[in-house]
């Protein structure tokens, strides 16, 4: 078990080395619009599903919260949070627009959307991101190493250069406490 877990933790050192290398640039892009909408009396809305919907929980909770410091509440909420509406729309419409529907009910111009998705190509991430991007929201990305739709329909993409899911999901979070505290140190 050791060697595995030797091995597993070398793996996520060796992914976020990577994203050091080649994502400063994009993650400071994205904490710079993120607190660009906040500043500016706007709200963050995060989405993605499985693991990714945790993940916009917890950055959510971040922002809402506090991440280190004392502070004032930071405005954001994640689209993953109501399991009611999840069902209904599911069961009503369709699983691929439970984030579009609640992008069109919740975002208005001035707020920022951040999708994310391992893959880069989940369909209800990509059509909340293309919806908040008709609606003239800001639109923000966090994917693994494949340029799929997301990125591609995103104003900002940060791209994991992994294709392993759980290496992806671990730097997703890194970035995640790393925006929540440069935003933070700004407040």
């Amino acid at each position: 078990m050791q060697k595995k877990i030797i091995k597993l933790l070398k793996e996520s050192i060796e992914v976020k080395n990577k994203v050091l290398e080649s994502n400063v640039k994009d993650i400071e892009k994205l904490a710079s619009a993120m607190l660009e909408t906040i500043k500016s009396g706007h709200k963050i809305l995060l989405f993605g599903n499985g693991g990714s919907a945790t993940d916009s929980l917890h950055i959510a909770a971040e922002l809402v919260g506090r991440f280190k410091k004392e502070r004032k509440a930071l405005p954001a909420i994640a689209l993953t949070a109501n399991n009611s509406i999840l069902t209904a729309l599911g069961n009503d419409y369709n699983f691929d627009y439970i984030f579009e529907r609640q992008v069109e009910a919740l975002g208005n111009k001035g707020d920022m959307t951040i999708g994310i998705s391992t893959s880069g190509s989940s369909k209800n991430v990509v059509a909340g991101i293309l919806k908040a991007s008709s609606m003239g929201l800001k639109t923000a990305a966090l994917t693994g190493d494949k340029i799929g739709e997301l990125c591609k329909a995103a104003d900002i993409c940060v791209r994991v250069p992994s294709n392993n899911t759980p290496r992806i999901q671990e730097a997703h979070i890194a970035i995640g406490h790393i925006v929540c505290e440069l935003i933070e140190d700004a407040f």
